[in-house]
């Protein structure tokens, strides 16, 4: 699903009507192109209600697809192709990243599953009753999840900036900066993947040491000699 699929099913999910130029104008394209992804998220079984009138408009009638079981293929975190059998349940975004929560009828237990690792999406036409989800809030069950299963990485770095300005750089990934002295501060932070974290600290701007993890340093040593060796290409 592309990411401005998942952009459209995003604003539809609230509990209100969009009208159609609005909704053009808030994913910054025409409105025959959301004509257009409202047709494919209806053919991903995504029930998209339009009404009629002067200006129409359009909404989702729930918060997942429309009790019918979709089967898609996976691609999982170490390159393993499956597919999946499920019963949608919610998308929900969580850091970078957008997740589908569902059933997993081959495995009998609630999942979570990347959006962009799912590929070649197809409604069964086989409708399911409503399960009972997990006594937990969407958001905190993927959270939840991905703490359990996903490689987490802790990042320990001194960083050559103020406190300050690498607390307004980082933004939302700020995890923990403390002050060292008016020059530098301590950042500790995680991350799922290195190359994230890799290349959030070199967009800082600044001077850095990574302390931890030793997988990180070793990336940045791998990224280092590659970086020189296209440096070193001439015509």
């Amino acid at each position: 699903m592309s990411a401005r699929l998942l952009g459209l099913l995003s604003l539809l999910q609230t509990p209100r009507e969009w009208p159609g130029s609005e909704l053009a104008e808030r994913l910054g394209v025409s409105p025959r192109t959301i004509r257009r992804d409202v047709d494919r998220l209806r053919e991903l079984g995504y029930p998209v209600q339009a009404t009629m009138g002067a200006v129409g408009g359009y909404r989702l009638a729930g918060a997942a697809a429309n009790r019918e079981r979709l089967r898609f293929a996976y691609l999982s975190a170490d390159g393993a192709e499956t597919r999946r059998l499920t019963e949608p349940y919610r998308l929900v975004a969580s850091g970078r990243r957008w997740y589908l929560m569902a059933f997993d009828n081959d495995r009998d237990d609630w999942r979570i599953f990347r959006a962009d690792r799912i590929g070649d999406p197809h409604p069964t036409g086989v409708r399911f009753p409503g399960r009972v989800p997990p006594d937990q809030d969407p958001a905190e069950f993927v959270a939840a999840t991905l703490y359990s299963s996903a490689p987490v990485y802790e990042v320990v770095a001194t960083l050559r900036l103020p406190a300050g300005q690498a607390a307004r750089r980082l933004g939302a990934a700020a995890g923990s900066v403390e002050p060292i002295d008016d020059h530098s501060c301590r950042l500790r932070g995680r991350a799922d993947t290195l190359e994230w974290l890799a290349s959030r600290l070199l967009m800082l701007g600044c001077e850095f040491e990574v302390h931890e993890p030793p997988e990180l340093r070793a990336y940045q040593r791998a990224l280092s000699a590659r970086a020189a060796r296209a440096s070193a290409v001439t015509d």
